[in-house]
């Protein structure tokens, strides 16, 4: 296994821990107030959730690229 495909492999991972903690702090008492009021999440929600989105598309296009090397 080459070192692009492991650290592919770990950006996904860490890209899916991410969604999952945006996810989770979506429902938050606090989030839902915000979102109901301004209609938007919160500025470490959106953090999670873009920065998560990116490790996994990043992650699994290393991955995928470092298994054809």
């Amino acid at each position: 296994m080459s070192g692009n495909r492991i650290i592919g492999l770990v950006l996904v991972v860490v890209g899916i821990v991410l969604l999952v903690f945006s996810m989770n702090a979506s429902q938050a008492p606090v989030d839902q107030v915000t979102q109901t009021f301004t209609g938007r999440f919160t500025q470490t929600t959106m953090t999670y959730l873009i920065i998560g989105i990116i490790a996994v598309v990043g992650g699994g296009l290393l991955a995928l690229r470092g298994r054809r090397a």
